[in-house]
């Protein structure tokens, strides 16, 4: 009798024991939160707030905007129409007037230029074998600008409108008292303080009124 109840005893322990058992692992399992599934190479969509989604995009991939077909022409200024159309003779000019390629445009004066640039200096000359200040300024506004001028530098002071330095345009003319009180040298003012004329030195060039020498005895400008 004794014998019965222990293995009764036995058997009711065990029974506990798995009972416990059973509801400890249902336990932990209940707590244990589901794996997130990983994404995959396939998946082109990636969710972030309430239905909010954005496509997945190779970071090397052209935007729509880099690839949108852009006219060339409709970015091309006139300025750079004209460079793109300058011609040797106005590079050239632009260079020694140390202005913009697409404002050298007077073709006719600037040919005229080149035609006498070096021409050496002799008193009373009107000729390429040599001219002097006035003779110059005389050939060149009568080829040119076809004005029948005549006469030194004195005279021709006597005939222009005089002006300020920041008012000379192309074709006006500039006077220097050089060693004298009266009007001894002119020239025909260009573009950003340039003048060509016929220099005792080195003939006729292309000077700077800015240069000390020139600023020194400039005695005003006129136009005719």
């Amino acid at each position: 009798m004794i014998r019965v109840k222990g293995h009764l005893l036995v058997k009711l322990s065990i029974c506990a024991l798995s009972l416990s058992s059973c509801a400890s692992l249902k336990k932990g399992t209940a707590n244990k939160k589901p794996a997130t599934t990983p994404a995959t190479a396939n998946n082109n969509r990636i969710e972030f707030i309430d239905g909010i989604a954005t496509s997945r995009t190779s970071r090397n991939s052209t935007s729509h905007y880099n690839s949108k077909d852009v006219s060339i022409s409709k970015n091309i200024t006139r300025g750079s129409a004209n460079l793109e159309n300058a011609q040797s003779w106005q590079f050239k000019y632009a260079q020694l007037l140390d202005v913009a390629v697409e404002e050298v445009l007077n073709q006719k004066l600037y040919s005229f230029i080149d035609d006498w640039y070096g021409t050496p200096y002799r008193l009373g000359g009107k000729t390429r074998d040599g001219i002097d200040c006035s003779g110059f300024v005389n050939t060149l506004m009568n080829t040119v600008f076809q004005l029948g001028l005549s006469g030194n530098s004195t005279d021709l002071y006597s005939q222009v409108k005089r002006l300020k330095p920041h008012d000379l345009h192309e074709g006006d003319l500039v006077f220097f008292r050089i060693h004298h009180k009266r009007i001894s040298h002119v020239g025909i003012y260009l573009e950003n303080d340039k003048f060509v004329h016929a220099s005792t030195s080195a003939g006729v060039m292309i000077s700077d009124l800015k240069e000390p020498y020139w600023k020194r005895y400039f005695a005003g400008g006129g136009r005719l």
